[in-house]
């Protein structure tokens, strides 16, 4: 796949980038060698490669999945103006 100046200036236009054709003319290259190192990767055989989580084979860190409300209701609705069993209280604004 190849880029042309249009396209550039395109892409630009959408990110909302001010681009003049001097630097239109620089991405357009930078774009190209970017998607053709693209095209090589998608050659490579990638077939039976498990995903990795990091380049170093680790164990990650897990915890108990255990289920608990953190007993934290009072501290939650402490700075509230109006509370009522542990809810907030806001005025009506809806009829």
């Amino acid at each position: 796949m190849s880029v042309d100046l249009a396209t550039v200036k395109r892409v630009a236009k959408l990110a909302r980038i001010a681009v003049s054709d001097q630097e239109a003319e620089k991405m357009q290259g930078e774009l190209n060698t970017i998607l053709g190192f693209v095209e090589q990767l998608n050659e490579v055989d990638v077939s039976g490669v498990e995903p990795m989580t990091s380049v170093v084979s680790m164990e990650m860190k897990k915890r108990d999945d255990v289920v608990s409300d953190g007993n934290k209701a009072d501290d939650i609705v402490a700075n509230a103006p109006a509370t009522e069993d542990h809810f907030f209280m806001v005025p009506k604004v809806v009829e």
